[in-house]
């Protein structure tokens, strides 16, 4: 599944750069380029949702109803 986040990018004062992503809180990068840092971010963006879902299907009731949906 492919989905579509927001990056914000800065130059970091130390050198290198810092990427955030508002719409998953908790998710941030870093990198010696913009490249990297958008990289790193992503990263956390999959570990920080893969995370999120095993946790919340931990507690889920078997009879509950499961299904895909899409958005946008």
């Amino acid at each position: 599944m492919k989905s579509e986040f927001t990056a914000i990018i800065e130059a970091a004062p130390e050198g290198g750069y810092w990427a955030i992503c508002p719409e998953v809180p908790g998710a941030n990068g870093q990198g010696d380029t913009v490249e990297d840092a958008k990289h790193n971010l992503i990263e956390a963006i999959q570990l920080i949702l893969e995370d999120r879902r095993s946790d919340f299907l931990r507690g889920l009731p078997e009879d509950a109803i499961q299904d895909k949906i899409l958005v946008g």
